[in-house]
């Protein structure tokens, strides 16, 4: 009998309760990795990095929801300090069926790409993004999925803005696409001009402003003069650096960080019963088969490192499962780009990070609950058995 053998042999000895362990340890895993990675994320900014330090927002102070009056733009360029500002309006999309939703921005073609160049567009799509007034670009993935071709009169719907008709079905013309550097964000992009021209609530607003400074170290002093240009207006507005409000956003939540911590612990710790439960009586089982392998002599210390890894195996099998499954959903959830407005998707390297700790402490789990019976087996007594 090989070593492997007879772990396998062992782990599959009761088939039900196997399955049912390795069904806890599944779950368990895979919620490990996907809530993991996402506090992680709720937890630090990765959403901005390097490429946003130069960056700025500007929100209604009130609501992000809240509009502002679109002349903020060109006031705004003005100040000393300021390179470039665009505008992003949420648009409320969706393809098709309401419950598709597609993320959907108006935005200026000439100044968005320029003041986020992680999305990269090449300069022909961006030359007849600027130039066709119903035309609209999106992610290279997402033209693929829906088989979309440049030229194609694309249905968009929107659960905020009627057209003057009062319809709020629009319709878009492809002209372009890009990608980005930007884990987990996948918006269609439609033009701005067309958009404040056929609105039904008119012209002259805009949701949220992008603005690029030429110094990260001049943010504090330029968000400070931008909230009191408008401090006693009609419309007061929040300004701060990209990764400062991704916090914010993220805080709206609550302390999610703290809640899925919880989560985890009160999981692992049942699953640490679970294990040391099943190890525990499958050893009792097999006392006295144990016994007659000693007595044909079989080596205390192989028996007992027998028991050990069968425990591992029994941890990090499903584990393994679990972490792909897991590492699949949040793949899926970013490549789609919907979620990711509301649940911020891990970048690959936090992914993977969490991933391997998982499988670290699959393999601790293990040892830990297949110490006891390792020891016990190689202590065992023939005669006492």
């Amino acid at each position: 009998m090989t070593s492997a053998g007879f772990i396998w042999k062992n782990l599959y000895r009761k088939k039900t309760r196997t399955f049912l362990t390795f069904f806890c340890l599944f779950v368990a895993f895979l919620l490990y990795v996907a809530l993991g990675s996402i506090a992680i994320v709720f937890s630090m900014d990765t959403m901005s990095g390097e490429l946003g330090a130069n960056r700025l927002q500007t929100t209604a102070k009130y609501s992000m929801i809240d509009d502002m009056p679109k002349r903020y733009v060109d006031e705004i360029s003005q100040l000393e300090g300021v390179e470039l500002v665009t505008h992003m309006t949420w648009f409320g999309g969706f393809y098709q069926e309401p419950t598709n939703m597609l993320v959907t921005f108006p935005v200026n073609p000439a100044t968005y790409f320029r003041v986020f160049p992680e999305y990269l567009i090449s300069d022909e799509h961006l030359t007849a993004f600027n130039e066709t007034r119903r035309g609209f670009v999106a992610p290279a993935a997402m033209v693929q999925q829906y088989g979309w071709q440049i030229g194609d009169i694309v249905p968009i719907g929107s659960e905020i803005y009627p057209q003057h008709n009062g319809s709020y079905n629009w319709e878009f013309e492809l002209v372009g696409t890009y990608t980005t550097e930007r884990d987990g964000m996948s918006a269609v992009l439609i033009n701005y001009d067309y958009f404040e021209e056929a609105n039904g609530y008119g012209p002259g607003s805009v949701g949220w402003l992008g603005i690029q400074i030429v110094d990260p170290a001049l943010a504090p002093e330029i968000s400070q003069k931008i909230d009191a240009m408008y401090i006693n207006s009609s419309d007061p507005v929040r300004t701060a650096t990209e990764s400062e409000s991704n916090r914010q956003f993220l805080a709206q939540y609550g302390n999610i960080t703290l809640m899925m911590s919880g989560i985890l612990v009160a999981v692992f710790f049942t699953i640490l019963l679970v294990c040391a439960n099943t190890m525990s009586q499958a050893f009792r089982e097999r006392i006295a088969e144990l016994a007659v392998l000693k007595t044909i002599g079989f080596d205390d210390l192989k028996l007992g490192l027998w028991v050990l890894v069968e425990a591992v195996c029994l941890c990090v099998l499903p584990a393994i499962f679990g972490v792909l499954v897991g590492m699949g959903a949040l793949y899926s959830m970013a490549a789609s780009g919907m979620a990711a407005m509301f649940i911020p998707i891990p970048p690959m390297e936090v992914m993977l990070t969490t991933a391997a700790s998982s499988l670290g402490l699959a393999a601790g789990l293990g040892a830990l609950v297949g110490l006891l019976p390792a020891i016990t087996t190689s202590r065992l007594s023939i005669v006492d058995a």
